[in-house]
């Protein structure tokens, strides 16, 4: 005989109304596991049903349709008591196919004007809630047909952001049609009339809590009249006549609460509301400068009654509530929380002091005012954590994105105060959030995630959040179905992964491939999600490792479609930068050439240089650059346009920031190691902005444009034309003046390719094109550009050195020569055979400069453990270059220098090609 249990399931009752009972059936009809496949068909119905309460309401809808068992389920009465509708599109369609299961919803949140004008077609007569956000669009209209349709509402909050649209009228409304209201918080109208406001005394009898925030204009003495009112908040509001308020409103007779908070009201009317009054216990006026800067505010009495202001301990005072001394400290809301002794009163009060602090403190912190410091550091972020663990889920979330917003000091670049974020980290602020984020509401989860992202801006904040397992956790939100909570956790990856020690987790984390699938899930429309998920790609990008890890889960194609299809700028940018570190990896992986393989990817980043936004040219111009080091790259830029877009963008960006400046020349160079190319930038005008580069303040700058203007000048026509147009002295600056000891060695290259006689040979066959061209006198800049080329080789020059290498080959007296000489990037440069062959020409060159700036060169290229050195020395070994280095180490009237030179050279091709025999 099998043993029986018993569960619960749910039966359709005569009203369509699913109710729950007990039915008896086999424990082996609750197997989970036929034959290894779960079957979630045969969980129990109340565990079914208690799955579903913690799905948003399209989730929830979705299941239902799975058998007629969930669908049945999934209208039980429980799961539609209230209705979060703020995540997704809610239209008329939707809640028209809603409509059925909402007949007894109490609650709704909802956000923007189209979401209000939805409400009614969801036919829930006995709504008794609603609570709406991005109000400002939302009109008298819609708002009265709410309230005409739901006569039962007792409480209606629309905020915090403005209600721009909504005047007294629609107040009118509300006091003509709901005469059960008790609760009333509006925020941000302009203007609320006495009629709208005696309309509210005369037919909601019940109402006992009203907030008229940041609006315009407010009549006190109306207000006078609503004597139901036991809370009241006007904070933020201006143009309050304070001396009415404090000779009337202390007859208020059940006034309890009163907030002022963010007001210009002083310590006079503070003094007479506290003193006069017979029933008020607590008055909040936080952030009000008039009374701040009176010096005799200390001295107001209160009568044993409660004022919370900037200048006082706030928990202390919140302390003073209790007749528990015990009570104490910043544990005050906490423990009242979980207090058995529960006082109406004290409760009723404390609610509302929990909401009007989270709303005054969310509003400080947007606000930013100067001389704050020490209050968010003493007391703003232990109030805000504190408030993270309220019971009301609006307190929570204000309080989280309190969080989010008190730390950031200047939003558009990203810069947060430390001792902020330090201080919320420090208070245990980190876990708080974290168990906010895995919590079932996905409001909550934003807010946190959002509060995570900004305060991971902080490095110690970021180690901190990455200790408690937090990129989990984020990685695991970025897969949400809900919009908001996907791209706070895809803002929140974007800022860990600055950090390279978080890189790698977040792969191992799976965030590489969620962020890629973000991109996919929200193509269009989403263009916060889009940009910070690309952000974190073109992070994480930047790691050799985990950029290989974004090409396999289909990065490479994703964030082509985002160059190719989007039109924010802000996605734009952060996709090309994507694109950038993808091809930054050279030949440690194949992504450069992936890249440029993908339909389309070269075109766009083309298009990009050409857009209006600063920052786009940049990373556009960047990822080019990059892409530019394959060949087959670089030849379909060029032929994509590429040469003209960024001759162009060269010539517009002389007072751009470096780092544009910097890309734009870096991606000539790039183009320019082809012949080709470098032929056809000069045609195009690209030499004369090149020069301008060169003369840029910028570091960058200057070994971009040095290098190049070091290939073009390979070509005769364009040495020429860099002669014509003032090259000569801006490259002779470089050599002198600039930090960067690539900059000037390139810089003395190209002036040793203008001068080595090739163009002289040249000068002759030009074209009538280039006819201009012949008039420019040679022997001036040629004087000019020798005696510079020879000042800078002699920085690299060590007399005792050369000295102790002349009269003895020794490997240690060659070595103290090359260490010297060494420009330790140079090893980075790769150069080609017609490149090399002319430097090895350049060693016959009747000057003896050249014959130095060669041999010099050529050390460079050659010395061991520099990255193209084997390639190079397999070049100079074909072109005979041993001959021509042994018999210019040789030369009797040679210059020492050259000498050495040639002799380490030497040296170098003996070491690779015993290495290559190896």
């Amino acid at each position: 005989m099998s043993r029986r249990v018993r569960r619960k399931v749910a039966n359709k009752g005569k009203d369509g109304v699913v109710s729950l009972s007990c039915h008896e059936t086999g424990v082996e009809d609750l197997g989970t596991e036929r034959n290894g496949v779960v079957d979630w068909t045969i969980l129990p119905d109340d565990t079914v049903i208690h799955l579903f309460s913690r799905l948003n309401y399209r989730d929830r809808a979705s299941l239902s349709s799975t058998c007629r068992a969930w669908r049945v389920l999934a209208a039980s009465q429980c799961l539609w008591s209230s209705l979060d509708v703020r995540a997704h599109k809610f239209d008329t369609t939707m809640a028209t196919s809603l409509a059925p299961r909402c007949m007894n919803l109490q609650k709704l949140k909802f956000r923007g004007a189209e979401s209000a004008d939805a409400v009614i077609h969801l036919q829930a007569k006995n709504l008794c809630e609603i609570n709406g956000d991005y109000c400002r669009k939302i009109t008298d209209a819609s708002l009265s047909v709410i309230v005409a349709r739901h006569e039962a509402l007792e409480s209606i909050q629309l905020g915090p952001d403005f209600c721009e649209r909504i005047t007294g009228d629609a107040i009118k409304a509300i006091a003509f049609c709901c005469p059960k209201l008790k609760k009333l918080r509006l925020s941000g109208i302009k203007d609320v009339f006495a009629d709208a406001i005696n309309a509210l005394a005369k037919h909601c009898p019940n109402l006992i809590d009203i907030g008229f925030l940041d609006c315009l204009n407010v009549d006190e003495a109306a207000l006078g009249n609503i004597l139901s009112v036991r809370f009241l908040s006007v904070a933020g509001s201006s143009n309050m006549n304070w001396s009415v308020v404090s000779h009337l409103w202390h007859k208020l007779p059940k006034l309890i609460g009163l907030d002022v908070s963010r007001t210009d009201i002083g310590s006079t009317d503070v003094s007479r509301l506290l003193l006069s009054s017979q029933s008020l216990k607590v008055l909040c006026a936080l952030n009000c400068p008039v009374l701040e800067e009176d010096t005799s505010v200390s001295t107001i009495k209160t009568k044993g009654k409660l004022l919370l202001s900037l200048f006082s301990d706030i928990f202390i005072e919140l302390s003073s509530l209790f007749a528990d001394t015990t009570k104490k400290g910043r544990n005050v809301l906490l423990d009242w929380r979980c207090s058995k002794k529960k006082d109406k009163n004290l409760n009723e009060i404390m609610t509302w002091l929990e909401w009007i602090l989270s709303h005054t403190l969310l509003r400080t912190a947007e606000s930013n005012p100067q001389g704050l410091d020490d209050f968010w550091l003493k007391q703003g972020a232990a109030l805000l954590l504190s408030l993270m663990q309220s019971s009301q889920e609006d307190v929570q979330e204000r309080a989280a994105t309190g969080l989010a917003t008190f730390v950031v000091i200047d939003d558009e670049n990203a810069s947060i105060d430390c001792r902020r974020a330090e201080a919320v980290m420090l208070d245990g602020g980190i876990r708080l959030l974290l168990n906010l984020a895995k919590c079932w509401r996905e409001g909550l989860q934003s807010e946190a995630a959002k509060a995570i992202a900004n305060l991971s801006v902080n490095a110690n904040v970021a180690k901190a959040v990455a200790e408690e397992g937090g990129i989990n956790i984020l990685a695991l939100l970025a897969r949400s179905m809900n919009r908001m909570v996907a791209e706070e956790a895809a803002g929140g990856l974007w800022n860990l992964s600055v950090g390279e020690e978080h890189k790698a987790a977040i792969a191992e984390a799976g965030g590489v491939k969620a962020l890629v699938d973000l991109i996919f899930k929200w193509s269009s429309g989403c263009d916060g999600v889009l940009e910070r998920a690309a952000g974190a790609l073109a992070n994480l990008a930047a790691d050799d490792k985990c950029s290989t890890e974004v090409a396999i889960a289909g990065g490479v194609h994703a964030l082509v479609m985002l160059a190719c299809s989007c039109k924010f700028e802000g996605v734009q940018e952060q996709a090309a930068r994507a694109l950038a570190n993808l091809a930054a990896h050279g030949d440690s992986n194949s992504n450069n050439a992936a890249v440029g393989q993908e339909a389309g990817a070269l075109e766009a980043l083309v298009q990009l240089t050409r857009s209006p936004h600063e920052g786009v040219r940049q990373e556009a111009a960047g990822a080019l650059w990059n892409l530019s080091f394959d060949d087959r790259n670089r030849e379909a830029i060029a032929a994509g346009g590429g040469i003209e877009a960024l001759v162009t963008l060269a010539q517009s960006c002389s007072n751009a920031s470096p780092g544009l400046q910097e890309r734009a020349a870096g991606a000539l160079w790039g183009l320019s190691v082809s012949e080709a190319n470098s032929i056809a930038i000069g045609q195009e005008g690209g030499v004369a902005p090149l020069i301008a580069l060169a003369r840029s303040d910028a570091e960058d700058v200057h070994e971009t444009a040095a290098g190049a203007l070091w290939n073009l000048a390979f070509n005769h026509s364009n040495a020429l034309r860099i002669v014509e147009e003032g090259g000569v002295p801006a490259l002779v600056h470089l050599c002198l003046t600039s930090e960067s000891k690539m900059a000037c060695f390139m810089a003395a290259l190209a002036l040793a390719y203008m001068f080595d006689g090739r163009t002289d040979e040249f000068t002759p066959m030009v074209t009538s094109s280039e006819s201009s061209l012949k008039s420019v006198s040679m022997d001036g800049p040629r004087r000019l550009a020798l005696k510079h080329i020879e000042a800078f080789i002699l920085r690299f020059s060590d007399a005792q050195a050369f000295a102790a290498a002349a009269v003895s080959s020794a490997p240690a007296a060659l070595a103290q020569v090359t260490e010297k000489a060494r420009i330790q990037e140079a090893g980075h440069l790769r150069c080609s055979g017609a490149e090399i062959g002319r430097f090895v020409s350049m060693l016959r060159n009747s000057s003896s400069i050249l014959k130095t700036c060669a041999a010099f060169a050529l050390l460079q290229f050659t010395i061991p453990g520099g990255r193209h050195a084997v390639h190079h020395a397999s070049l100079m070994q074909g072109a005979g270059a041993a001959r021509v280095l042994r018999s210019a180490a040789a030369a009797a009237n040679a210059p020492i220098e050259a000498k050495i030179f040639a002799r380490i050279v030497l040296r170098n091709l003996e070491h690779h090609q015993v290495e290559h025999s190896i």
